[in-house]
């Protein structure tokens, strides 16, 4: 290691350096100019020392000579972009070799847009910032912009997505590029998705207690750098070119998708850092004012998230680091939204309360650039008052656990209890649901379209397990099976796992589509889970955080289950652009009309007292706008019986019966798939289908979902 040279720039004088920006900045106009602003947060230190490293040159140790309100802040020259760096708390010349990397781990700049690792000749990794240069051609790509209406999200993990994809280029699976690959954004566009949700990829490392075990940090809740892209998601040949590389096939996966018409959405980790709990190691934040970045009682950790610490967003440093972050990605990046891992954390005050009115949640949704993007909120956390579905504001959109336990129990739970001749729950929440839980985002100010509808995501079994599990199998994850959520609501149709009963075999399959086609009907923004169009197992693993392998990765054998889940989601994505085009901004009506009318089996409107009523199985659902030319009927056979169903007259034509007659055309049913000349299952029925008249029973088997559409007549 070069020797440590240690300069003083104090003679440059407090009114050049500057506090803010944060991080490291040229200080002229020119992005690439050797001459830099360092301004760093850090309130718990007298001093700071900056250690930089120029490329192919020696360490340098430079004191920032000013602090302005906990900002310690100077010029720097000789600095240019490609630079390692870190910070030492302390005097400059320090005891012998304190200043040497590779004996001491500095302390990061929370701002750094890069992050550069090496394993030690200790055995330790350590970390520093890279000193980066902003640009990229993005040509003719530009953000989709897709209507809340109109969207349809797709969550997905960069590495797993690709892994075993075996027409995408070895060399690039797991990879930004992997995710960009052609075949990868065909098979996006034919399912229908108008977003991918992609699990962090900020810089983050693995827990301690995963040392030794073979096993790492797959999904990535373990932030170490905000400004940072995860290194080891870019290709081997990205990696070996430097961190301009790395950054660029990032940029261009983004590029690609954009021009596909696919906008991208970031899952972010701003509740919590890598440092672990109190007396963990000082990676970054611990180091610079670890009472001011963590929330703190009475010289304690206040622990909101399960992973040790928690962020203060009660101090407005943490905010800007937050707000600045999230503007990055946006502007550097062109990143089109956010999902915020445990976001009550993020909206608690300084009595670490939550407030719908928190200043973070009220900036981000006014800002002028993140306001233009989707803003998700993973409405929990693990602190007191942690459940606030329904309770952000304005400008948010909430992830909807109401919607995935209503559509598990009718589909799963109740179905199992029915058969063991119990008593099973009744239609109202479900049809809530189907509603987008208007009530519950009302009291917010927000309709339906506030509520992102999910049925799995990436904590919990895959759609495929819910069918073929009672219990959770996380053996594996080697913690005794004691990890992972318990109550999973969750059906096995009568065998544990694996079986090659057909009739088993069936009804899980189809009890998979009609979940689908719950999501996929409901009013509010869907999300799939990737790999649920490809029926997707992780063997009852409900917490594969850490198996970063076949049991988390897609599996693209494409075998005949595969292939028919795919052909039904793919069929239910369409008829959702056909039915919800034109959801309404406002609930239950839009120009004094409903968009929504229910009916039981025999055709008639739903009382109060039906929804109620344990023995109302079959729900039908009339889906239309007053722009609309095509209304969309479901009936959704919950129950474990055949029924007879009586189509319902569409009360938008109550004064013309001879328009209220209107037949309906029968466009999919998830009883199973027809073949095709080619022999490849499809879920599209011919035009030529008969017309079926308002008023006329039609048969609906139990655990199916038939749905029509109502051909309106012309002006």
């Amino acid at each position: 290691m070069p020797e440590t040279v240690v300069e003083d720039v104090s003679t440059l004088g407090t009114a050049l350096s500057r506090r803010f920006p944060l991080g490291v900045t040229p200080h002229s106009r020119e992005e690439g100019a050797d001459t830099v602003n360092v301004a760093v947060y850090a309130p718990a230190l007298e001093q700071l020392v900056l250690c930089f490293q120029p490329p192919g040159g020696a360490w340098k140790a430079i004191l920032l000579p000013d602090l302005t309100d906990g900002v310690h802040h100077g010029l720097v020259w000789g600095m240019p972009v490609g630079s390692r760096y870190g910070f030492y708390a302390g005097a400059p010349e320090g005891p012998e070799g304190n200043l040497d990397p590779e004996k001491v781990q500095l302390l990061l700049d929370p701002y750094g847009r890069y992050i550069d690792q090496a394993k030690c000749a200790d055995g330790v990794t350590r970390y520093v910032s890279v000193r980066m240069q902003s640009g990229f051609d993005w040509g003719e790509a530009k953000s989709p912009r897709t209507p809340q209406r109109n969207t349809v999200m797709y969550e997905a993990h960069v590495r797993g997505q690709t892994m075993l994809h075996p027409d995408i280029p070895e060399e690039i699976r797991g990879s930004y590029a992997g995710m960009a690959h052609p075949v990868m954004i065909e098979h996006l566009q034919k399912l229908g998705v108008t977003a991918v949700e992609l699990l962090p990829i900020h810089f983050h490392i693995d827990e301690p207690h995963l040392g030794g075990t073979g096993m790492s940090n797959y999904w990535g809740y373990n932030t170490l750098g905000y400004f940072s892209p995860h290194v080891q998601y870019a290709s081997a040949a990205a990696r070996a070119q430097g961190p301009a590389a790395v950054q660029d096939e990032l940029k261009g996966m983004v590029k690609l998708l954009h021009l596909a018409g696919i906008e991208v959405i970031l899952d972010v980790v701003y509740n919590h850092t890598a440092e672990g709990g109190q007396g963990g190691p000082a990676l970054s934040w611990r180091g610079l004012g670890e009472e001011q970045y963590y929330r703190m009682r009475d010289g304690g950790y206040v622990d909101t998230t399960g992973c040790g610490n928690t962020l203060n967003f009660s101090n407005p440093y943490v905010i800007r680091m937050a707000m600045d972050s999230l503007r990055y990605w946006v502007e550097e990046f062109h990143i089109d939204g956010f999902r915020f891992d445990l976001a009550v954390s993020l909206a608690r005050d300084g009595a670490h309360e939550f407030t719908h009115q928190h200043p973070f949640l009220l900036a981000a949704a006014t800002d002028g650039v993140l306001s233009t993007t989707k803003l998700i909120a993973e409405p929990w956390d693990v602190g007191y008052g942690g459940w606030q579905t329904g309770n952000f504001p304005t400008g948010w959109s909430d992830w909807n656990d109401s919607f995935r336990d209503s559509v598990r129990e009718v589909w799963l739970t109740d179905r199992a209890a029915a058969l063991d001749g119990h008593h099973s729950g009744n239609l109202a929440k479900f049809g809530d649901a189907l509603g987008g839980s208007a009530a519950l985002f009302a009291r917010s100010g927000r309709s339906p379209l506030a509520s992102v509808n999910l049925v799995t995501a990436h904590d919990g079994f895959t759609l495929a397990d819910l069918t073929a599990y009672n219990e959770k199998h996380n053996e594996d994850n080697q913690e005794g099976n004691r990890d992972g959520h318990g109550d999973n609501r969750s059906w096995n149709h009568g065998v544990e796992g694996i079986t090659n009963d057909p009739a088993i075999l069936s009804e899980r399959g189809r009890t998979a589509r009609n979940m689908m086609a719950t999501l996929l009907l409901a009013q509010g923004m869907p999300l799939i889970s990737a790999g649920d169009e490809l029926g997707r197992s992780q063997g009852g693993n409900n917490n594969a955080y850490c198996q970063d392998n076949e049991i988390a990765w897609l599996d693209w054998s494409m075998d005949p289950d595969a292939q028919t889940m795919l052909a039904a989601t793919r069929r239910l994505v369409q008829l959702r652009r056909h039915f919800l085009s034109e959801q309404p901004s406002s609930y239950p009506t839009r120009g004094g009309e409903a968009f929504i009318h229910w009916f039981g089996a025999d055709g008639e409107p739903m009382a109060p007292e039906r929804w109620t009523n344990p023995h109302e199985r079959i729900l039908t659902m009339l889906m239309g706008s007053p722009n609309g030319k095509v209304d969309g009927l479901v009936i959704f056979n919950t129950g474990i019986t055949d029924e007879s169903v009586t189509l319902p007259a569409n009360p938008r034509f109550a004064g013309d019966p001879s328009l209220a007659a209107n037949p309906y055309q029968l466009r999919m049913t998830t009883s199973g798939p027809f073949a095709t000349d080619d022999g490849e299952p499809t879920f599209r029925l011919p035009r030529t289908v008969p017309g079926v008249q308002a008023g006329e029973a039609v048969p609906v088997e139990a655990n199916t979902v038939l749905i029509f559409r109502n051909l309106l007549p012309s002006p």
